[in-house]
């Protein structure tokens, strides 16, 4: 308790008044909606993702876990992932989307950036808590902190030290809960889940060259319709999607990593056939253009 009132007083000195939100955390606590999902990834943001009932199998880079309620994912920004999920079936999750700039002077100040390093160090990891006790405080502070993140947004202000108190309480158990149950994978994996990381795995290594279903069945000897069949039921959607997936993530990394590479040779590297193709895609999954996106991501820096 003490440090949390030291931690208090620390952050109430480091930031002063009260400020406007722009987005540098967004929560959701105990969501039920079921909705359509695309692949995806947040380049700015690390993920915490706590599933608390119902079915679901997630997606993660090229691995596929069937959660059970109390199971937390941890993301980085750049993990490509996606639920798959039954509409028809229960599904009920609290997620939080955070910013390390947003939270790393805090953390520097006391001496706590190894919270940061299960993000930094492993990418993506699954942490079974089984619903102990403390995963139970951790839904507890998740809880207090959307009710604080619906009050700045009712109210259009927002108290930036209470915000950065809970979220490194929230940190401060993820790091118990990893030490307490260890990291760690499902047990052992069904073939269907094998095959599907394999093909999964093997359009991560090989998504720049041109791959059609009939190539990737062959490399991994396995029959066309069972590679179709096994990665829809798996991932829920196709494995052409998951291609292209790949691809879109690459392309975005490329916009702002390299700014003065042609959009040409993006498109050629990442493995689409014309610019053309290219380009409709971009605009089709992101909403804009992909120059519009490399000024904005630039912009942003």
């Amino acid at each position: 308790m003490l440090f949390l009132v030291n931690l208090d007083i620390l952050l109430v000195n480091h930031l002063k008044g009260m400020v406007s939100l722009d987005e540098p955390l967004r929560v959701g606590y105990r969501t039920s909606k079921n909705e359509e999902y695309d692949y995806h990834s947040h380049p700015d943001h690390y993920e915490i993702y706590f599933f608390h009932a119902g079915s679901c199998r997630y997606l993660i880079h090229n691995q596929i876990f069937d959660l059970i309620p109390g199971d937390l994912l941890l993301m980085d920004g750049m993990t490509l992932h996606k639920p798959n999920i039954n509409p028809n079936k229960e599904y009920v999750r609290s997620v939080i989307h955070f910013s390390p700039q947003w939270i790393k002077s805090v953390l520097l100040e006391i001496d706590s950036m190894y919270l940061l390093e299960v993000f930094e160090r492993l990418h993506h990891c699954l942490i079974r808590t089984k619903e102990n006790n403390e995963s139970k405080y951790l839904e507890d502070v998740i809880h207090r902190l959307y009710q604080k993140k619906i009050e700045a947004i009712r109210n259009n202000t927002v108290n930036e030290s209470e915000l950065k108190i809970l979220l490194i309480q929230i940190l401060i158990s993820v790091h118990h809960l990893g030490q307490l149950d260890s990291i760690k994978l499902p047990d052992r994996k069904t073939d269907k889940l094998v095959h599907s990381e394999k093909i999964a795995e093997y359009i991560q290594v090989n998504y720049k060259n041109k791959l059609s279903l009939n190539g990737i069945a062959e490399a991994l000897n396995l029959s066309k319709s069972y590679v179709s069949h096994v990665f829809k039921e798996m991932t829920g959607f196709t494995v052409m999607e998951y291609v292209m997936g790949c691809r879109l993530n690459q392309v975005k990394y490329l916009l702002e990593m390299e700014p003065h590479k042609p959009l040409k040779d993006i498109a050629y590297e990442c493995g689409f056939e014309s610019v053309s193709h290219f380009s409709r895609f971009f605009r089709e999954k992101v909403g804009i253009t992909a120059k519009r996106y490399r000024h904005s991501r630039l912009d942003n820096n």
